[in-house]
């Protein structure tokens, strides 16, 4: 196992990618931050914050569950989905869909295809901690990234949260 980043770091890059996000959306007036279910959602908590503290403005915040959008839902060990929770329109908006992971891209297409059912954005960004860039089997490109890693098909990235996991870490792991 070898550790990405460590808490500091994680600190320091959660930092940066709410910073960047502020530059590009100044006041969030005609912006929201959508996380996806369920482990996008710690990511998405922690970027909120920070950018409230930074603006001091009030953001749209939602959470996003893609269980039965997914192209593998039959396939899968699909447990009990987790509660969308998008309390405003998404019509006309820009929006930052967040995940911790960017793996395949397929979680993405997935996650596009429920924000639909909400409205039809302005534009779509993609924030992403970690992006697994070769081996995506979709054209989706991350707009803000955390930290990029090359890995191969044996490999797993685990993103660690206080939260959940108890101490906040990004490790790199043998799937064996």
């Amino acid at each position: 196992m070898k550790t990405l980043l460590n808490n500091a770091q994680l600190d320091i890059t959660l930092q940066r990618l709410a910073h960047q996000l502020v530059e590009n959306h100044l006041s969030f007036q005609d912006s929201v931050i959508i996380g996806i279910q369920p482990r996008g959602i710690f990511l998405s908590d922690r970027i909120v914050k920070l950018v409230k503290k930074i603006t001091g403005a009030a953001i749209q915040y939602g959470k996003l569950d893609i269980t039965f959008y997914r192209d593998d839902v039959n396939t899968r060990d699909i447990h009990v989905p987790a509660a969308t929770d998008i309390p405003f329109s998404i019509e006309g908006k820009n929006v930052v869909l967040i995940d911790d992971v960017l793996h395949t891209g397929r979680t993405i297409r997935s996650a596009m295809d429920a924000l639909i059912d909400f409205g039809r954005p302005k534009k779509v960004e993609l924030l992403v901690l970690v992006d697994r860039r070769f081996s995506r089997e979709l054209p989706v490109q991350p707009d803000y990234v955390g930290h990029t890693v090359d890995t191969i098909l044996t490999q797993k990235v685990l993103v660690n949260w206080k939260e959940k996991d108890g101490n906040d870490e990004v490790v790199l792991k043998d799937k064996t």
